[in-house]
Parts: structure tokens; C-alpha cells; sequence
């Protein structure tokens, strides 16, 4: 009964943890929809004049490289890009010019947009695709305007040569680079055109943010573990000299050029209808009016159909096409016929999460309690492996004195609770880590794994970390229990005779007494604090995720 309300003030600690640190999202409104206005993807245009628009493979395409000198201007550092570029063969007078931007990773000029580059070259165009700009940095810390002034490097050049029109070079950005794409037209208002396939809109934070909550529940994952994605995407990253994810995006002057936006309906990673809806408000702020937007059928987020995890996956049908056909009703100055909106309906499941930012002291104690979990378990690790060696070497000296020497029990019960604590910890990772797997599968346009872990490890961990609350309170209770049938804890006693000091509590920890409260050697004693306070910190952690909130 004594450990009754023990266990109540531990339990209310930890949900109060978990309640304090939880952070509000609004998903409010799901499953929104823009409809199309045609389902058929063709762009077309008015042509009295006969003014010649090649079709796909007109020319055969020539290729060449180049070397770039791409300077990051914050540091000074250099790197040597390869740049590719690709020319119709044959193509008279001067031509528009496309340049490629890339997406999340390390893409080369080589492994990137070689068939939407040679089929634009096909028809006439001048491409080019280089390695992506980053330096020594990384996919958190990308330095998203000196990429932006790399990438106006290049278009620069593609205006230098002879056989470019200085006023048709655009730009092909996706996901990613569409951040970029931003600050680069910021720059240099005179890029003639733009294609963004699944366009970010959004700050780096929002839209992770949106895409994460989306396909954790597409996963199927138990709806606890959305309680650490707003966590995750609250941190203050601003502490670690991180600015990218609050970055602003959604800039007048890069919606102020015509634009083709085109989605893919199996892409999980792009919030589409607000998207959609953003692109045209900034676009007719900025007195554009030439979006056209298409959305293709059974396409991931690259426009691919499939599993782009696979090799040769093919791009979606007509996407190509499409493509080329609008760029060369702009550079030629044609009204467009076809529908501005059209292909399949574009849908959104959850909103996206524009209230979210970051939260400093929420980020100050997450630091501080891993830490300290980190911390305690090294040290606890540390002390166990002394400990066996310690009885090693007792063993072969025939020395039987413990090493711990734990009595009452307390020996076993550490075991049990630090045993339970971490198969919990691991579990955790385990749920974790098998909802991340199939966040990729799902970024790369393939199908997840059916929920498992994910889905029933969260109660599972719930009731496991409510036990070791429990196993710890009968223990707290067990050691006053046995400190009072000691004496130990008789503080009205030392304030009448000595003063309340504490000199019997640790006058008894410090004797080797062959009956002792906790443990009959200072190494055990400190093992067991050591290794209960690591627990608690684990404790710590997982009410600081949201795993008390029941």
C-alpha cells in the first residue's frame, strides 16, 4: 500500500512531462481536393503564324563537358564542378536553353535528368546538368543561396554561347532546388521561363513537417509516434547554427516568370492542393498569370512510375512531351488553348502544419535529459564492464569478496528493471526504425512493409515503462523499509543527539556491514545509483516523446 502513492507522484511527474512538452498540430483540413479542369495532360497553343514547333527527336543530340568553378562565398571554398552539355545537332539560328537543378542527395551531371535533358535537346534546346553544388556541407546544412548563385553561374554561361538566345534560358528545378530556384530568380529576374516538378512551396520545416506526419500514418504506424514528429520538427535548430529550415520561400519574384508546376498522384511527399493554391496566389501578386499546372496518374515524386529505388524506372506518360511542348509555346511567345489545370484530381490528405516553429526551451530540455541519459547509460556500461573484470581477476585469486555484495534483493531487482527499461528503449528504436523504412519506400514510390512493430510496439512500450514505474516505487519503498528497520532513517533521533546531518545515512553506506541497506561495497552502492538514475533518465526520455500521454 506504501508503494501506492509513491507510484501515483512518480506517474504524475512523468505524464506531466509528457503533457507539458507536447506541442499542438492542426490536420484540420484532410483530404482536401483541387479539381482539374480536363484529364487530358497535352499543352497546346495558338499558332496563326506557323512558327515551328519541333516534336520529340527532331535532332539528333550532341553532348560535351565542362569544367565550373563553383565558389561558396560564406567560406571561400572551392569545387570543381562537371557540367554536361547537351546541343541539337543541326538546330538553326539561336536557341533557348534549360538548366537542370537537383533535388535531395549528391546527384551528378552524369546520373541526373539524362532523358528529360536529351529530349529536350531533341526538340531543340540547349541543356545543361552539372554535379550538385555542396561543398563540405551536408543534406541538414545546405547552403541554399551560394547553390542558387551556382546554378545562375551556369545559366549565365548557357547565355554566353552562340548558339543561345541570352533572353530563353530557363530553369528545371524539383523538390529540393525548388527552395533554390526561389532565391535564383530572386536574383536574376531575367530567367525566361520555369518547371518545377513537386514543388516545396513551403519552408524546409513545414514541409518535412507535412510530409513525415503524412506517411508515418500511411505507414499505418500507431498514432503515438505522430507525438514525436512534432516533437522532432519543434526543435530549435537555430541553437546549432541551422537556418535552412525556417528559410523563407515563398517570394513573390520566383512566381513572377511562366511557370509549369507538375505532380505526381502517388507522391507522398509534397503538399499538393495548398501547394497548388500558393503557387497561384504568389504568381497573380506578382502579376503572372501564366501557370499552367499538371497533375500525372500512377507517378511518385520524381515523376516516375514505380519504385525509383529500381533502375529504368520510366518517367510518367506524356510528362516529357508536355514538357517540351509548353517551353516552346513560351520561348515563342503563343497563347496557350489547353486547360491551365488539367490531368488527374490533385489531392491533399492532412494540411500542412504552418504553426509549427521552433521551440527553444522545449530544445534545451531535450538536450538536457539525452544527454544525461546518454551520459548515466556510458558510465553505467563503463562501471559494468570494470566490474566483470573485477571478477575476473577475484575469481582467478580465488578471492571470493563480492563486488557488489547487493542485499536484500536489490541486486536482481536492478536487473529486472534496467533489463525491461532498455528492451523498451529498443523497441522504441525498433517501431521507430521500421516506420522510417517505410517512409523511404513510400518517398521512392514504392510499398511499405505491412505495420508491425510500428503499429503495436507503442502501447506495448507504454505498459512496459508503467511496470518499471511500478517495479521502481516498490523499490524506493523497499529501501526506507529496510533503512528504518536499520536505523538508518531515524532523522528525530540525530536532531535530538547530533543535529540532522545525514552522518548516520552515510556512516552506514560507508561500512563493509554484513548486513546492509543497499550493498556491502562502495562499488556496488555507486553501480546502483549510477545505473538507477541512467533508468530514470530513460524514463525522462520517453515522457519527453509523448509516451505517458495515454
Amino acid at each position: 500500500m506504501a508503494s501506492v502513492p509513491v507510484f501515483v507522484v512518480l506517474m504524475g511527474i512523468l505524464v506531466s512531462i509528457s503533457h507539458l512538452t507536447a506541442v499542438p498540430w492542426k490536420y484540420d483540413p484532410v483530404d482536401q481536393n483541387f479539381p482539374t479542369l480536363s484529364p487530358d495532360t497535352a499543352v497546346t497553343y495558338e499558332n496563326p503564324n506557323n512558327v515551328p514547333l519541333e516534336k520529340v527527336g527532331t535532332y539528333k543530340v550532341a553532348k560535351r563537358y565542362m569544367w565550373i568553378k563553383a565558389v561558396r562565398p560564406s567560406t571561400g571554398e572551392v569545387q570543381n564542378i562537371h557540367a554536361l552539355i547537351r546541343e541539337p545537332i543541326g538546330a538553326a539560328g539561336r536557341r533557348a536553353a534549360v538548366m537542370f537543378m537537383h533535388g535531395a542527395g549528391y546527384g551528378t551531371c552524369d546520373n541526373s535528368f539524362g532523358d528529360v535533358a536529351t529530349t529536350m535537346a531533341s526538340v531543340g534546346f540547349v541543356t545543361a546538368v552539372i554535379d550538385k553544388p555542396v561543398w563540405s556541407t551536408s543534406d541538414i546544412d545546405r547552403d541554399y543561396p551560394a547553390s542558387a548563385k551556382v546554378y545562375d553561374q551556369v545559366i549565365n554561361y548557357l547565355r554566353s554561347l552562340p548558339n543561345v538566345n541570352p533572353d530563353s534560358v530557363g530553369l528545371y528545378a524539383t523538390s529540393e532546388s525548388t527552395w533554390i530556384s526561389a532565391y535564383l530568380l530572386r536574383d536574376d529576374p531575367k530567367v525566361a521561363f520555369q518547371i518545377l516538378l513537386s514543388p516545396m512551396v513551403y519552408s524546409p520545416r513545414h514541409a518535412m513537417g507535412f510530409f513525415v506526419a503524412q506517411d508515418f500514418a500511411i505507414a499505418g504506424a500507431n498514432q503515438g509516434y505522430q507525438s514525436v514528429v512534432r516533437r522532432l520538427f519543434s526543435t530549435d535548430t537555430a541553437l546549432f547554427g541551422l537556418d535552412n529550415p525556417d528559410i523563407k520561400t515563398q517570394i513573390k519574384p520566383a512566381f513572377a516568370v511562366p511557370t509549369f508546376v507538375a505532380y505526381g498522384t502517388k507522391d507522398v511527399m509534397t503538399a499538393q492542393v495548398e501547394g497548388v493554391q500558393k503557387i497561384l496566389a504568389l504568381a497573380h501578386s506578382a502579376g503572372n498569370w501564366n501557370v499552367t499546372v499538371r497533375s500525372y496518374a500512377i507517378s511518385n515524386h520524381v515523376l516516375r512510375l514505380g519504385d525509383e529505388a529500381l533502375t529504368g524506372t520510366p518517367l510518367a506518360d506524356h510528362y516529357q512531351e508536355d514538357v517540351a511542348d509548353w517551353a516552346q509555346g513560351q520561348i515563342h511567345g503563343l497563347k496557350q488553348t489547353s486547360q491551365p489545370v488539367a490531368g488527374s484530381t490533385i489531392h491533399q490528405s492532412i494540411a500542412v502544419p504552418v504553426d509549427l516553429q521552433g521551440r527553444r526551451k522545449l530544445t534545451l530540455y531535450m538536450l538536457v535529459v539525452h544527454a544525461s541519459a546518454v551520459i548515466f547509460l556510458i558510465v553505467a556500461v563503463m562501471l559494468a564492464l570494470v566490474a566483470c573484470a573485477m571478477k575476473l581477476i577475484r575469481l582467478v585469486r580465488r578471492n571470493r569478496k563480492p563486488v557488489f555484495g547487493f542485499a536484500h534483493g536489490f541486486g536482481g531487482t536492478l536487473v529486472a528493471i534496467a533489463g525491461s527499461t532498455i528492451a523498451a528503449l529498443l523497441l522504441f528504436a525498433a517501431g521507430l526504425g521500421q516506420v522510417i523504412i517505410a517512409l523511404v519506400k513510400l518517398g521512392w514510390g514504392g510499398v511499405p512493409d505491412p505495420a508491425g512493430v510500428s503499429d503495436w510496439s507503442w502501447p506495448v512500450i507504454q505498459l512496459v515503462t508503467a511496470v518499471v514505474v511500478w517495479a521502481w516505487s516498490r523499490v524506493l519503498v523497499r529501501m526506507y523499509e529496510v533503512g528504518r528497520m536499520k536505523g538508518v532513517y531515524e532523522i528525530p533521533a540525530q536532531i535530538k543527539g547530533q543535529g540532522f546531518s545525514g552522518t548516520a545515512i552515510v556512516r552506514q553506506l560507508k561500512t563493509n556491514d554484513p548486513n546492509p541497506v543497499l550493498a556491502s561495497t562502495k562499488f556496488g552502492i555507486v553501480f546502483f545509483w549510477i545505473a538507477a538514475i541512467a533508468m530514470f533518465c530513460l524514463l525522462l526520455v520517453f515522457a519527453f516523446w509523448g509516451l505517458f500521454i495515454y
